[in-house]
């Protein structure tokens, strides 16, 4: 008997030592990874594509919008899923205070390119497809500028007027003008702007919408920031882009989180707040405005860019184009 008790007490001994060294381990081992991401800081894009001609010396005959989606500007500036739209804003400008118009994303898309007041957008409140009473007789920049394309990710044809898997037409605002012509020439598949980049013949105003993975509305942050940082390199390293004739703007349609869809002046609803990024060769590299601007902003610049008269409410809108030397 005196035999087995000394066993027993070895043995419990010896698992109480196991369990010691197990808590140890468990106290200094490192923390396990979280979903959330840890920030990353931006790294220097090469070559720069800012900063690099003095404003005398270019001219801006081309304008690129690039639209992304439904994230706030405090989920994407800073974030460690976005290190090369970080570094992008770091390496261009940055608007700190931008503003999308209104919720969803359809009364953005037809706002920022015809200028319509919050009021006469309603119609658009469903994110509906084209159709008698989803559509608008409004001008549109498309109509103004001497060439447009729209180039859309996805979109199985020109001018496509029905959700087909990754394309929205929501996300395309040229089929929603129903005064505008040229839609099923301009209207195109967005492999249509290598070609356009390729043979010189990119038009004075380029909308580009990602399809609904790339552009984060159904993927993550990290998907779309890798979409940018595949496809805006070939803008950025055109011939016109070299020559000092394009200004490219990376904005979101709208941001997530608050409660009004009276945004365009709104700086206390975060989802009133989303990143707009301008990279230009005449914007200072690490330029940050916190001037208050909207997407009207993004419609009166461009408009001014490119030579034509402001529509609706981009003509009381501010100019992005001091804060950016444009």
């Amino acid at each position: 008997m005196i035999r087995g008790a000394v066993t027993v007490r070895r043995v419990a001994a010896a698992l109480l030592a196991v369990l010691a060294a197990a808590l140890i381990v468990a106290n200094f081992a490192p923390a396990a990874r979280t979903h959330e991401p840890r920030p990353r800081p931006a790294r220097a894009l090469s070559p720069a594509p800012c900063g690099t001609m003095p404003l005398n010396s270019v001219n801006y005959t081309h304008v690129v919008w690039i639209w992304m989606e439904n994230h706030s500007e405090e989920e994407i500036i800073g974030s460690g899923e976005a290190p090369y739209i970080n570094s992008l804003a770091s390496a261009c400008g940055l608007a700190g205070n931008y503003h999308n118009v209104s919720h969803p994303s359809l009364p953005n898309y037809v706002a920022a390119t015809s200028g319509l007041a919050l009021a006469s957008l309603s119609r658009f409140d469903s994110d509906c497809n084209p159709r008698r009473r989803c559509t608008t007789t409004a001008p549109s920049i498309f109509g103004q500028v001497a060439s447009w394309r729209a180039y859309e990710e996805s979109m199985p044809k020109n001018c496509d007027r029905r959700n087909k898997r990754e394309y929205a037409v929501r996300h395309d605002p040229p089929p929603y003008f129903t005064t505008l012509a040229g839609c099923a020439a301009n209207d195109v598949p967005y492999t249509q702007l290598a070609s356009d980049l390729s043979h010189g013949t990119l038009p004075a105003f380029s909308f580009i919408t990602p399809n609904l993975i790339d552009d984060m509305h159904d993927g993550s942050i990290a998907q779309g920031d890798s979409w940018l940082s595949a496809n805006l390199p070939a803008i950025l390293q055109s011939a016109p882009y070299g020559a000092g004739n394009v200004a490219v703007f990376v904005t979101w349609d709208e941001g997530e989180g608050g409660s009004s869809n009276q945004c365009a002046a709104n700086t206390t609803d975060v989802g009133c707040h989303v990143a707009t990024i301008v990279v230009a060769p005449s914007t200072a590299a690490g330029t940050n405005s916190g001037a208050l601007f909207s997407h009207y902003s993004l419609l009166r610049s461009t408009e001014q860019l490119l030579g034509v008269a402001a529509l609706g409410e981009a003509a009381s809108a501010p100019s992005m184009l001091s804060a950016f030397n444009l």
